[in-house]
């Protein structure tokens, strides 16, 4: 566990599917002078499956034991930004590593914004129902709301909470340096 002086080592996005962590992630990361890591990929790479397979072939009580495993390995990094899946801080564990270790950036998008940037996406499990087949548009929409309501207590606990509804990425990069000013001193 770090202390409060070392947070500001480690940045994390977080946030529902959708929301931008993967594309902002990395423009931060070079804003700030930062690497940046995407905790799914880091899995995927050491597996050798994607995060669909996973889930598929394994389910995903073992993706969040593996999950588990790269925020430990990546909570002692330094000037690190990290993109977290959508569902990682909702584990308990991650959550106490995540919140100790870092500074949580919470990019906020409505659940119809989120069915906006996914419904077309095919390579996510939640988007698929226990078959695999692909949600319909109505059972999707259900699913966002559902899963956004389970995870949203824990995404509103962040440090720094960042609407992303409708706004260029270039603006909301500008908005997370300019709040992330007070913990990089």
């Amino acid at each position: 566990m770090a202390g409060d002086s070392l947070r500001k080592e480690r940045i994390y996005l977080t946030g529902f599917m959708g929301s931008g962590k993967s594309t902002i992630g990395p423009i931060l990361a070079n804003t700030i002078g930062y690497d940046f890591v995407d905790v799914d990929r880091m899995i995927e790479k050491a597996v050798g499956l994607s995060v669909d397979q996973i889930f598929t072939e394994h389910g995903e009580a073992h993706f969040r034991t593996l999950e588990r495993g790269v925020i430990a390995e990546l909570s002692v990094r330094q000037h690190v930004v990290i993109s977290l899946g959508g569902g990682t801080i909702a584990d308990p564990d991650n959550f106490r590593n995540i919140s100790t270790s870092g500074v949580v950036v919470y990019l906020k998008a409505t659940p119809e914004q989120i069915f906006k940037r996914v419904h077309h996406k095919t390579d996510r499990p939640t988007l698929k129902d226990i078959s695999g087949e692909r949600l319909s548009d109505d059972q999707l929409r259900a699913r966002i709301h559902d899963l956004y309501l389970k995870r949203e207590p824990y995404y509103s606990k962040a440090d720094i909470i960042i609407p992303t509804d409708e706004r260029k990425v270039g603006v909301t990069v500008d908005q997370i340096v300019k709040k992330l000013g007070i913990y990089l001193r």
